[in-house]
């Protein structure tokens, strides 16, 4: 089963990507947050590296995932998304976290 799932990613990963507004990714299977990585990556490897790490796959420090109102940012990779994001009606949202003092 294919899902065609939607990403809203931040200014400075959209023009990396060089994409405007949402991407809309196919997803095969499960709809999880490392599977819609994984397709997202594989569609723009330019943003490997740049949203979770080569190495341990754990998302960027300051980088934070929500959908549905929800944060899913701690959530383990291969849990799945909501069903919304699933069917495409709500997007998953990548958000570049703020810091300072």
């Amino acid at each position: 089963m294919t899902a065609a799932v939607r990403v809203k990613l931040p200014t400075h990963l959209r023009r990396l990507a060089r994409v405007d507004g949402e991407v809309r990714l196919d997803v095969e299977g499960a709809v999880t947050l490392a599977a819609v990585l994984d397709a997202l990556e594989a569609r723009h490897p330019v943003l490997r590296g740049a949203v979770r790490d080569h190495t341990t796959g754990r998302r960027r420090a300051f980088v934070r995932f929500f959908a549905c109102e929800e944060d899913l940012s701690h959530a383990p990779p291969g849990d799945p998304l909501p069903d919304a994001v699933a069917r495409g009606a709500e997007p998953l949202l990548v958000v570049g976290a703020m810091a300072g003092g």
